[in-house]
This record gives C-alpha cells, sequence and structure tokens, in this order.
C-alpha cells in the first residue's frame, strides 16, 4: 500500500515528522517496507538565472550562458533552442546525476569553451519526453529554489506491507485513523453530503446471486464530459505508481486508495437494458478491462446486462461498458461482494486487481452509501452532468458484533498494565463503541470496517487485547529476566513434551528417519484412516484442493513420502514423525502421536549374515512401537497384546498394546486395500503411539526403585507344554502362568506352538519357558514343585489349559 505524506494530511492533522510517522506505523502493525523521498534525488537541481547568452564561436547551434546559480557563476554550452539572456530555469552542477539520461556531469570542453554543468530538459529531469528546450521557471522564482518544491515533488511516498486482516488499511483513511489513535494527530472529520437527484435512474438493478452480492447501489449521471483528470489528481496516482487514464477512472481509483471503496462506472450508451447481479454460467466468455480475455467458471458473481456478462463483480469489469473520451452518461456502481466468492473466483482465474484485494478480504459493508456520494461528488465537481436518485438493491449485510470484554483480560494475556480510562480511549479512537455499566465487563460493538473482528468465528476479547497493545505499543511491555534467582523447581519442559522427545530419540536409535510433513490431506485420504462426517475438520479454505481436511493420522503422509521415494529408486522406507492428529470429537481438537513406517528391506547386505536381507513385516513395527513406548515411560512390559487394531492395519497381521481399555499404540501391516485406494503398489508396516493415553509414573518419595538390582541367587528355567484352544492367544497364556507368582518368576516366553497328530480338531499345544529367580533363598525340589503346580493351576482358571501329557 502507497501513498504520499501530504495525501496522508489530508485526513491526518499532524506535526509529526517523517521519521515519527513511519517509526509509529511499524509500531502499530502497519510496517514500512520503504520510504522514497523524491525531493532527495532531485536535491542538486536548483533555479538559476542566465545572465547572458552569447553564440558559441566555433558552433551555430551552440550558444554560451553566463548562469548565475545560489553557489556562484558558471560557464555552461546550451544547445536549447530557447536559451536566452535573462530567463530562469532548472541548473545541474557539476558531479550531478542526471535520471532522464542516466549520466553524471563532468566538467569539460565543448568546441573549445569550458562548460561547467547543464540547463537541463523536462526529459533530462524524467518528468516527461519533452526535449526540444530547456525547463524554463516563472522569473519570479529566487535562485536557489529546489526544483522539487518549484514542481511539487518534495511529498515523501510511504510504502507499508499490509498483513491480510487489516483491509480497513488498504485505504489511507484507516492509516490515519490508527496513527490518530497512537496519538500522532488528530483524525480529521469527514463530510459527506447526500446529493439529491433529479428523477430516477433509468437503469434497474436485480439481485439473483444474494449469497455473492447482498448489496448493490447504483445512480445514472448524464451529461458528463470525461477528459483527462486534473493535475492534483493526476500527480497523486503518479506518485503510488498508477497512470492517470481519464476523469472517470481515475476518481475511482482515487476512492478506492484512499477510501478502500472500490467502484466501476458503465457507459450508459453501451449498456443494454437493465443490470442483474447472477451466477455466471460455465465457460462464458468474456473480455476484461486488463486487456486479457477470460473463459469465466460457473457460479463466479457476474454482472449481466441484456447482452450478457459484462463485469466480475468485485474483480475487473468489461470492455464492452468501459468508459472512453466520449463516453457522455454514466452509470456509477457502489456494491458489497462476499469475501469468499471473490477470493475463489480472482484464485481460479489468477486476477490480480486493486478491487479484488480488497473485496476478498472484506471492506466496509456500511460504507457503500457514503462512497456513492463522495464519488458523485467528485464526478460532478470533475467532470459535471447531473446525477439520478441512488438505486438499491439488497440491504446492508450485518457488519458488527458486540463484545463482552473484560479490561484485566490484557495483564492476563499479554502481561501488560493498561489504565482503564486509556484502553477506552484507545478503542474509541479506533471506533469502537463502549459501554461500560458493568466496571468488570464492557459492552464493545466493533465498527463496520473492521471485519478481521466482527467476522471472526472467536468471542474477540483477545482482538480487543491485541488492539490496545499495539496501540499502546510494544516498548510498554515491562522487560522480565530470563534468569531466576532460585533455582527452577520444575523442568521446563511439559510432560507431552518429554515423551515426544523421548519417542522420537528412540526411533532414530532404531533407524527411522524424523520427518515433518503437512498436518493436512485429502478428504478422500482421510476416509481410509478413520475420518467421517462426526469427526472429521474440513478446511473452508485450503491451501491446495488435494489437501483439504486435518489430517487424522500420520500415516498417510510418511505412505505417500515412502512411495515417492520408492518411484526415484530409494525403495527401503523407514520413516517416523511425532506431531498432531486432528478429530472434531476429541478434546482440544487434537492429540498428539508417535507414528512410523517401514518399506522393503529390513537392511542392507552384510558379508557376515546370509540372512541379513529381508523383507520388513509386522514384527518390525511392533518392536519400533514397543522400544519408544518404553523409552516414553510407558508400563510397556504389563501392557496387553490384542487384535484391536485400527481398520486401516492388516486385521490378521497387525495388534495393539493395551493396559485395560486404555489403547497405548497400535502396529501391524497396512491394509492392502488401503494401500490400493492409495495407489501405492508395495507393502509397508506402520505404527501408531497415542501419547497422551501413556499415564504418568506414579513417584511416592522413598519408593523409588534402583537402576540395577543384583541377585547372589542363580536363576533357574522350566518349560511347560499346555494344550489349549486354537483361539487362545500365546499373551494370555505368558500373562498366566506370570501371574502364579509374580516374585519368583521373573519372565515367560513362548518358544513352539504345534497343531496336528496327537492334538484333537480345535487345540493347540503352546509350549512356555519360565525363568525363576529365587530371591532369598535357594529352592529345593519341593518348593519347585509346589510352583510349578501353581502354574498349571494358574494356567488352567484363566485359559483353560491343560498340561500336555
Amino acid at each position: 500500500m502507497k501513498f504520499t505524506l501530504s495525501w496522508l494530511k489530508k485526513h491526518l492533522d499532524t506535526d509529526a515528522s517523517l521519521e515519527e510517522i513511519t517509526t509509529t506505523l511499524t509500531a502499530l502493525g502497519l510496517e514500512v517496507d520503504g520510504v522514497d523521498d523524491p525531493s532527495e534525488k532531485f536535491s542538486p537541481f536548483k533555479v538559476a538565472l542566465i545572465e547572458k547568452a552569447e553564440k558559441h564561436p566555433d558552433a551555430d547551434r551552440l550558444k554560451v550562458c553566463t548562469v548565475k546559480s545560489a553557489d556562484g557563476t558558471f560557464n555552461v554550452v546550451c544547445g536549447a533552442p530557447n536559451a536566452r539572456t535573462g530567463m530562469k530555469g532548472i541548473f545541474a552542477p557539476e558531479g550531478s546525476y542526471i535520471p532522464g539520461t542516466d549520466m553524471t556531469l563532468k566538467k569539460g570542453v565543448i568546441r573549445g569553451v569550458e562548460s561547467c554543468g547543464m540547463m537541463v530538459s523536462e526529459r533530462e529531469m524524467g518528468l516527461s519526453d519533452e526535449h526540444d528546450g530547456i525547463i524554463e521557471v516563472d522569473e519570479n522564482l529566487e535562485i536557489g529554489i529546489p526544483m522539487a518544491e518549484v514542481f511539487g515533488l518534495n511529498d515523501p511516498v510511504i510504502d507499508i506491507d499490509l498483513t491480510p486482516n487489516r483491509v480497513d488499511c488498504a485505504g489511507i483513511r484507516g492509516i490515519a485513523r490508527d496513527l490518530a489513535a497512537a496519538g500522532l494527530g488528530t483524525l480529521k472529520p469527514l463530510e459527506i453530503k447526500d446529493i439529491p437527484g433529479n428523477g430516477p435512474s433509468p437503469i434497474q438493478v436485480a439481485i439473483e446471486d444474494q449469497d455473492g452480492c447482498p448489496l448493490f447501489l447504483g445512480r445514472a449521471i448524464t451529461g458528463v464530459k470525461n477528459g483527462p483528470s486534473p493535475a492534483w489528481l493526476q500527480t497523486l496516482l503518479k506518485a503510488v505508481g498508477l497512470r492517470p487514464i481519464s476523469a472517470l477512472v481515475d476518481i475511482t481509483n482515487l476512492m478506492t486508495l484512499e477510501h478502500c471503496r472500490p467502484l466501476h462506472v458503465y457507459d450508459m450508451g453501451k449498456l443494454k437494458g437493465n443490470i442483474t447481479v447472477k451466477n455466471t454460467a460455465a465457460q462464458e466468455n468474456f473480455e476484461a478491462l486488463d486487456d486479457k480475455s477470460y473463459d469465466i467458471p460457473s457460479g463466479a458473481i457476474g454482472i449481466h446486462d441484456e447482452s450478457g456478462l459484462i463485469g466480475l463483480g468485485g474483480i475487473v469489469g468489461g470492455t464492452s461498458t468501459g468508459v472512453d473520451e466520449n463516453t457522455s452518461n454514466v452509470f456509477l456502481e457502489a456494491a458489497y461482494f462476499t469475501p469468499s466468492r471473490i477470493a475463489k473466483t480472482g484464485r481460479l482465474l489468477g486476477v490480480e486487481s486493486d478491487a479484488r484485494y480488497r473485496f476478498e478480504r472484506g471492506i466496509d459493508p456500511a460504507f457503500t452509501k457514503d462512497g456513492i456520494e463522495l464519488a458523485t461528488r467528485l464526478i460532478l465537481d470533475l467532470c459535471g452532468g447531473e446525477a439520478s436518485d441512488i438505486v438499491q438493491a439488497g440491504t446492508v449485510p450485518d457488519c458488527t458484533k458486540t463484545i463482552s470484554y473484560d479490561p484485566a483480560i490484557i495483564q492476563t494475556l499479554i502481561g501488560m498494565e493498561v489504565d482503564e480510562n486509556r484502553q477506552q480511549d484507545i478503542l474509541k479512537a479506533l471506533g469502537f463503541k463502549i459501554e461500560t455499566s458493568n466496571k468488570n465487563e464492557w459492552s464493545v460493538q466493533t465498527p463496520s470496517w473492521r471485519p478481521d473482528i466482527w467476522a471472526a468465528d472467536t468471542n474477540g476479547r483477545a482482538d480487543l487485547a491485541e488492539e490496545i497493545m499495539r496501540v499502546e505499543g510494544m516498548d510498554a511491555l515491562p522487560a522480565v529476566s530470563v534468569r531466576s534467582d532460585r533455582p527452577v523447581p520444575h523442568p521446563a519442559e511439559t510432560e507431552n513434551l518429554r515423551k515426544a522427545r523421548q519417542a522420537r530419540s528412540a526411533l532414530a536409535a532404531r533407524g527411522l528417519h524424523d520427518c515433518v510433513t503437512w498436518s493436512f490431506v485429502g478428504h478422500d485420504i482421510a476416509a481410509l484412516f478413520g475420518s467421517n462426517d462426526n469427526n472429521d475438520l474440513r478446511i473452508k479454505n485450503p491451501i491446495s484442493a488435494d489437501i483439504d481436511q486435518m489430517r487424522p493420522s500420520i500415516l498417510p503422509n510418511l505412505i505417500q513420502a515412502a512411495a515417492q521415494n520408492n518411484d526415484r529408486g530409494y525403495g527401503n522406507a523407514a520413516l517416523c514423525e511425532v506431531g498432531p492428529v486432528f478429530f472434531e470429537n476429541k478434546e482440544n481438537g487434537q492429540q498428539t502421536v508417535a507414528c512410523g513406517i517401514r518399506a522393503g528391506q529390513y537392511s542392507g547386505r552384510n558379508w557376515s549374515d546370509t540372512n541379513a536381507v529381508r523383507t520388513v513385516d509386522v514384527y518390525d513395527a511392533k518392536a519400533d512401537a514397543l522400544a519408544a513406548l518404553e523409552a516414553s515411560g510407558a508400563p510397556a512390559a504389563n501392557a496387553q497384546i490384542r487384535t484391536q487394531a485400527s481398520d486401516y492395519f492388516h486385521p490378521g497381521r497387525s495388534g495393539v498394546f493395551a493396559l485395560g481399555k486404555n489403547i497405548l499404540a497400535q502396529f501391524g501391516e497396512i491394509h492392502p486395500v488401503v494401500l490400493q485406494e492409495m495407489g501405492i503398489k508395495i507393502p509397508m508396516v506402520g505404527f501408531e503411539i497415542f501419547l497422551d493415553n501413556i499415564p504418568e509414573a506414579r513417584k511416592k518419595g522413598g519408593t523409588e526403585k534402583p537402576l540395577l538390582k543384583l541377585n547372589p541367587l542363580q536363576p533357574l528355567e522350566r518349560d511347560f507344554a499346555f494344550i489349549v484352544d486354537e483361539k487362545i492367544q500365546a499373551a494370555d497364556l505368558i500373562r498366566a502362568a506370570k501371574g502364579a507368582d509374580k516374585k519368583l518368576i521373573a519372565e515367560a516366553s513362548v518358544f513352539d506352538v504345534y497343531a496336528g497328530k496327537g492334538v484333537e480338531d480345535g487345540k493347540k499345544s503352546l509350549a512356555l519357558n519360565v525363568l525363576i529367580q529365587p530371591q532369598e533363598l535357594t529352592l529345593t525340589e519341593a518348593d519347585l514343585e509346589i510352583l510349578s503346580q501353581k502354574i498349571i493351576e494358574s494356567v488352567f482358571d484363566k485359559t483353560g489349559g491343560t498340561l500336555r501329557q
């Protein structure tokens, strides 16, 4: 957003310097990108008097001039036909840079006569293409007056970077309002008078697309003369980089830049009947005023007359009804268009315009009537004519919100103490209306020009605190030392961060590469990983159409990354990521998960092991999950292994680690159907660890176990074989055996499974190895017999298994 200092002062009564203004703008969040002061570029050039102009002794077309400047008298050889004695012009001294010719002046000798400097033309100064003679200025001007002052080139141009939420400052008046609130002057009142019409408008307006265009105002102005705009208007537009076109077009550009109120004018002589705002049909062809032709998609906000499409509402007008030097009757449009609709169409077509920039961010709907009145006055003053009554279609949409605001919240949210009276003054200066009948809960009504607050899906309290903070200034925040006078009683790292860090380290130690992927996926992919109509979080304005939903799982991102690596010749994938997944019905909307996948070969070739190269399987995923669980502090040894993994895992080659109903992790092969739906042709295994489900370790003073406990008594092993139903899981058998005596039985594991001859149908044999660790005394044979009987009874009670004969 560019504007000149004098333009700003049309709305801001201030004595502040340019440096104070630019510093305050940045402090307000309107970051100054640059300041272009043309007076600096033209500072060497000043008014000078040609005291004498004589014919050059050796050249018919050259003159030798004696030039009196503020710094002395110089000889100048000049070839301009209008150079003469007593004339005042602009003198460029030796060593000055000439912008129009890209050269630096040096003292020289021309046909035997010394020349020091030059009298310059408009083209040499970059003012125009005029080069028939040197610049001639008013003879009453004093010698030494800077050229920038003579030609009005001493007006600095300020360029600010606007954040997307501050559309109100896409108009100079909005910038002036912010500076006034910051104490850098007073906002000048804006005088707007209704202009009485001379009768009904011959052009009527109808809105069929109320969603895209809630409000449309227009009026006819007849008998206008559309010539060049006056010098003051052309100077303003040129200063900010716009090319003056004609008075009517320049007025609409002025309204856009000064009041953030884009307008459009139609040549009534080219209109065919009345105007209708409605959805465009598919592939309507449109010749736009930006000299481009577009195939318009269906559903855009189209401005139509009886001939068809004549403009894209809020984006660009059409050539068929554009004004030119022959225009004598115009129809002036001032409408409000829905931001999301403008953004969608503008993005599809790739149209960049000042109108689109403002409409898609949300201009002030309530200023529509004032905008058409201001523009009408400018047209009547500069182009003449008579205005009709205003024709209106639609109504002003609701553009305010009442916020319940506690003035103490700024201390809570930001840590800044601001007096309540000062808070009121700031909000009122920014246009907010305040009712303070309840001292602790103010009722604050937002101004219509702040859609970033009234259209936001929040309660607005934090927005008001932010407004107060940025006007009061970040410098007012108290400095807080990062050093503490006392030892820190607790680590700065939270429990969840600790789990995430330890899980990430454990997975890296197992050879998995840490990734950072998008938090978005396509809704079709999300549906494969647990998303449904009840829990999905669809994005209203995605950065890309193929990633339009918050991810319900990290697995699809890692799977796609592994597939892309495979397509490029890197088939062995071992990837992991620790981050959030998102569900509508989850607490806080998200859950932290440690996730990983493997594909291809587990390891590379190894000369010492002929079996080193093998395809990854479910047990690799299980080992990864178990390692990360243990590192994160989960009681993995006590976890139960069940076959209850999500549907995107292979039902026969997957499992979960659980504590009762609490699922800590799940692992397994990715379901082949899921991979097929994603277009993946290589098998993969993966796991998910739900870090939020890991219970915190219970710590009691004085009960911490030592890291290493050495037992002087020798352990011993016993083997058992049990006949159990084929549905019984090995984990259930192990748990039953260890439960027989938790003090003496240190470990148990299944080392053989058999079904067939000698074992009846529907049964299987599980061979169990039990490690026994005596604690205080060496066990006798009788002790071992008693323990063995306990194991047999425990297995029978909990699994129905009997000792194999």
